[in-house]
């Protein structure tokens, strides 16, 4: 197993970390699961199906100890870290009026508190590998939202994370990149589909007129990882359709 190249994905539970799972598995990685809830990294393993290349770690990204814990077992399993994917988000909408302390900083805390010690504590084998984080940004990471103040202040955290990370570690042989979704089918996304008015003003916005499937963020995670991408540093990647190609005016003809 030492030979074997290892990935970390954290909120592998659902959505884009389960797609990003299966995407590192085919590409012949092994892939430790990470999430708070184990029932669901468990349903994603067995939908995975290699067992000998997965490894069940749960726990809270926003906790120091739980985020050591998921280290040292990979490195006891495995031998070793490659990749570093870190997706775990969660999401309170809301004006400043609406949103508590605790809601700004739970959000901080897991949205790029969780960032910060996952890549911290996975750092001295990431440079031994010479391999690579991939944040999970947000095109909220790129500019502002109605009504989601503190995820868009969260998420241009890990943006601009990304790319200062990306200065420091470059020289120890460790590259740093994002990707930044618009609207994706997973469970955090799960209310704007249930709105037939919100979906069409979303069609409306995103060029190519709907929503991303998991699978094609993970894509482009997994070549962000990749030796293809082994000159690509400090890059937020929109994986938006289009989106943010507009400058905001609205649709003319």
């Amino acid at each position: 197993m030492a030979d074997q190249r290892v990935a970390i994905i954290t909120g592998a539970g659902s959505g884009i970390g389960a797609a990003a799972a299966e995407r590192f598995t085919r590409d012949g990685f092994a892939v430790v699961l990470n999430g708070r809830t184990e029932s669901k990294l468990r349903n994603v393993a067995e939908r995975i199906g290699a067992d000998d290349r997965l490894l069940i770690v749960a726990g809270d990204v926003s906790a120091p100890d739980d985020v050591e814990h998921l280290v040292d077992a990979t490195v006891e399993r495995f031998g070793r870290i490659d990749v570093l994917v870190n997706n775990a988000a969660i999401l309170v909408g809301g004006g400043i009026d609406s949103v508590s302390l605790d809601d700004w900083n739970k959000q901080m805390a897991i949205n790029a508190g969780g960032v910060f010690l996952a890549i911290k504590t996975a750092l001295p084998h990431l440079k031994k590998s010479r391999g690579s984080v991939v944040n999970v940004s947000s095109v909220s990471g790129l500019g502002g939202d109605w009504s989601l103040f503190a995820y868009n202040a969260t998420k241009g955290a890990v943006s601009n994370v990304t790319r200062a990370l990306a200065l420091d570690l470059a020289a120890q042989g460790v590259r740093v990149n994002a990707v930044a979704p618009s609207l994706t089918k997973t469970d955090m996304a799960a209310g704007v589909f249930e709105s037939q008015e919100t979906m069409t003003k979303f069609q409306e916005r995103i060029p190519m007129g709907r929503a991303a499937e998991p699978a094609e963020v993970a894509d482009v995670i997994a070549f962000l990882a990749s030796h293809d991408a082994r000159f690509v540093n400090g890059v937020v990647l929109p994986v938006d359709g289009g989106l943010s190609a507009s400058n905001g005016q609205p649709r003319i003809g």
